[in-house]
């Protein structure tokens, strides 16, 4: 089944004639949690489990993320990631960023 055209803008980079709902469910949930307008998150809600959406919150992808977002939703649904992923799934455009992440997490 494809995907709603209104989600297209929080899958800029996806053709979502293309994508499927189960198969890529991590990251339209990620996509849309973190760009999402009310419309979207409400059809993202209707279409994956509570379950489901925290797991990809519990687990959030490296380098996907929107600080402000992920906070956002892992406070709302009552989630929480290990440190070290947590740091590694915020969107960070600084070459060095993991580099800095590795010796503040491991006290380099």
């Amino acid at each position: 089944m494809a995907l709603p055209n209104f989600l297209q803008p929080y899958l800029w980079s996806y053709d979502i004639k293309k994508m499927e709902k189960k198969r890529h469910k991590e990251t339209i949930i990620t996509q849309v949690l973190n760009l999402g307008d009310q419309k979207a998150v409400l059809w993202l809600f209707n279409n994956y489990s509570l379950n489901g959406i925290r797991r990809v919150l519990r687990n959030p992808r490296r380098g996907m993320w929107y600080k402000i977002s992920l906070l956002y939703w892992q406070k709302i649904l009552g989630v929480e990631a290990p440190k070290f992923k947590q740091e590694l799934a915020y969107i960070n455009l600084d070459p060095n960023a993991n580099l800095n992440l590795y010796k503040k997490l491991f006290k380099i």
